[in-house]
């Protein structure tokens, strides 16, 4: 296979370090200098910097430059900066600080220093995410997926990354198009017990509404559809009240409408915590009340399930272990050179008090 613009300038700078053109400790030229030297992008030449930070021919200085290392003469194997990448959609939000404080406090505990960054489920950002982890020389990546139902104009730079032969691992979904290792709950079962739960306790007319670009929304529909099908529970179309990352403010007026138009409408599967939460909040305020009138059901078990008059009952999402794994799997296959094998969780019902009990 030929190889890439920016293998071939690493090759060169690699040359001139090991001739002593470059000398240790000394600076290389900047990223501009190349840029022209190579008649080459700045990305290109990030790359380049990249792949020889990783070897540990290089090390990056804050705000001073690019710096021979004293260290790689001296090793017969290359340094080990000992970095794994974290690119999650969300930082601050949801069920996401417990996954990341997982993954930290077990690649601490290995040695691993932690390069964080988020999405927020945008491709231009999961675009900037992925070059900056590249640009650092990280070691291994742990990735949750941003929009992982739509086609992602990012899936070449991810090819990029395996033929760096950097490991990665996918949480919460995959893209399917990549066949990319992966950690996540079994979201088909987890929509299917939702929804078997509330045909149990006698809801006939339910509604599920889900979050359709990300993948865990498709499966937990696929989930919710098995579970109707088995019990000859009917629904049509309008049943399905979709969202996206950016309309999800909008869903609750698409609720209300088919409520309105179905008053026998009597269970609520939801695509997660947050927006069975914030459906609780504006339907309460529309004068329906959880469960009496209406039962909902949430899903990953978050802190929003536990708080408010009526607590959620939910399903559970491993966060801490996801991350205590993820950090595990990606160590390891480090360490051994082959993938482990994927991980699926199965989902638990957690029951609170946001579904009437029929029997």
């Amino acid at each position: 296979m030929e190889k890439t613009k920016y293998q071939k300038i690493a090759d060169e700078i690699k040359a001139k370090i090991e001739t002593g053109v470059y000398k240790q400790n000394e600076a290389i030229p900047p990223e501009l200098q190349l840029q022209k030297d190579y008649a080459v992008s700045r990305h290109t030449v990030r790359q380049a910097i990249g792949l020889l930070v990783n070897e540990g021919y290089l090390r990056k200085e804050k705000g001073s430059g690019t710096y021979v290392d004293q260290t790689y003469k001296t090793t017969a194997t290359p340094k080990e900066t000992k970095t794994i990448g974290v690119i999650t959609t969300y930082l601050s939000d949801y069920i996401f600080p417990t996954i990341i404080r997982g993954i930290e406090s077990s690649l601490r505990n290995q040695g691993y220093s932690l390069l964080l960054a988020s999405t927020n489920n945008d491709y231009q950002q999961e675009k900037e995410c992925l070059e900056k982890m590249i640009e650092n020389g990280v070691q291994g990546l742990i990735i949750e997926p941003t929009k992982s139902n739509q086609y992602n104009p990012n899936l070449a730079l991810y090819v990029r990354l395996r033929e760096q032969k950097i490991p990665m691992v996918m949480i919460n979904a995959a893209y399917e198009e990549l066949d990319a290792a992966s950690i996540r709950v079994d979201d088909v079962k987890a929509g299917y017990i939702a929804t078997e739960t509330l045909i149990n306790n006698q809801h006939k007319e339910i509604i599920l509404v889900t979050k359709i670009d990300d993948l865990q929304g498709k499966y937990r529909m696929k989930g919710f559809i098995q579970a109707c099908e088995e019990a000859n529970i009917r629904f049509s179309s309008e049943d399905i009240i979709t969202y996206t990352t950016e309309t999800r403010k909008q869903v609750f007026d698409s609720v209300l409408k088919r409520l309105k138009t179905i008053p026998s409408i009597s269970g609520i599967v939801c695509y997660n915590d947050q927006i069975a939460s914030f459906l609780m909040d504006k339907l309460s305020e529309e004068g329906y009340r959880v469960p009496n009138d209406l039962s909902i059901i949430g899903n990953d078990n978050s802190s929003l399930s536990k708080i408010g008059k009526i607590k959620l009952t939910t399903l559970e999402h491993p966060k801490e272990k996801m991350g205590v794994d993820a950090a595990n799997w990606i160590v390891k296959t480090i360490a051994e050179g082959k993938n482990e094998p994927d991980i699926v969780y199965t989902p638990q019902l957690i029951e609170r008090d946001s579904v009437i009990r029929h029997h």
